[in-house]
């Protein structure tokens, strides 16, 4: 059976509006993917870190009651978990102020046994951390030789802008090693200056990936291949919180592709109707997110799909 790995941070989302509490939950881009792909009953490895505290102990919990398998987990004791204040604002958009307490040593895990056609997700500022760069590295690399299908969200936001150019050889090698990215219009303006699809896929296509969906909020998604240049709208709506909303596009692409069975050496020349299914899935499951205070779909939305 094909398995799934989503390496990124693990954070403690508290989640507020007008200055009052409404939301406390486990967070991290990649975990918010997982959790959902674990309510869909897919085989789902978490690759990640947190302390052995009480607030890892309810994300433990949480993981084991979503299917979400945490075997490569790296738990410490010499820290804290990580926190996140997120404040939204009158659009429903979030800003972010991080707490975080890490060991001296990081993400000590084994390597996973990842095989041909497995899927691998990966990105965020997680995947940008010096300390675990070189652990991080090694899994990507043996994903790659293995054969697995590697999806990479840049997730690169504003706050992290005065890093950039010590970051971006990071970014770069990561799209690099890539078969697939999914990244905003914000991504891509904070990265590259690009305003645009066009642009954006230039850059990606310069790094050697040649598949690119570029999620442009009210604007919709557009996808970019070897072959294929397609738009598609999306609904409009009056979204609770945009914090889970990419995570969970990037769900629906995986449960898209796992749903269809669709292996590496398909995806280089994937026809447009298959791409079409894979991104209406990432679209649906992003608005269903952004109806919800939660970072992940609802149980009863994935039992529709199961």
């Amino acid at each position: 059976m094909r398995q799934i790995y989503a390496i990124g941070e693990t954070v403690y989302d508290l989640i507020f509006r007008d200055e009052k509490l409404i939301a406390a939950k486990a967070g991290g881009s990649m975990l918010n993917s997982a959790v959902s792909l674990g309510r869909l009953q897919l085989p789902v490895h978490f690759i990640s870190e947190f302390a052995n505290d009480n607030i890892g102990k309810i994300i433990r919990d949480f993981l084991f009651k979503n299917n979400v398998s945490d075997d490569f987990v790296y738990r410490y004791n010499d820290g804290k978990t990580a926190l996140s204040l997120a404040f939204l604002n009158e659009t429903s958009d979030a800003d972010f102020t991080f707490y975080k307490l890490f060991p001296r040593k990081r993400l000590n895990i084994s390597l996973p046994e990842i095989q041909a056609d497995d899927i691998v997700l990966f990105g965020s500022f997680f995947s940008l951390t010096s300390q675990i760069r070189t652990q991080l590295m090694e899994i990507i690399h043996y994903a790659a030789a293995q054969g697995a299908i590697i999806i990479y969200d840049p997730n690169f936001r504003k706050a992290h802008l005065h890093q950039l150019n010590e970051l971006k050889e990071y970014i770069l090698e990561n799209i690099s090693l890539s078969h697939l990215v999914r990244g905003s219009d914000e991504d891509f303006y904070n990265i590259f200056a690009c305003s645009d699809i066009d642009n954006a896929y230039k850059e990606v296509v310069k790094c050697g990936c040649t598949n690119l969906i570029y999620t442009a909020n009210k604007k919709g998604v557009f996808l970019r291949t070897d072959d294929i240049m397609n738009h598609f709208d999306v609904n409009k709506i009056k979204p609770l919180s945009t914090i889970g909303a990419g995570d969970n596009f990037n769900a629906g692409i995986i449960f898209s592709l796992y749903e269809q069975n669709i292996s590496l050496s398909q995806l280089g020349n994937l026809e447009s109707e298959k791409w079409n299914r894979i991104i209406e899935k990432g679209i649906d499951f992003g608005t269903h997110v952004c109806l919800t205070y939660d970072n992940y779909i609802s149980k009863d939305f994935a039992g529709k799909h199961l």
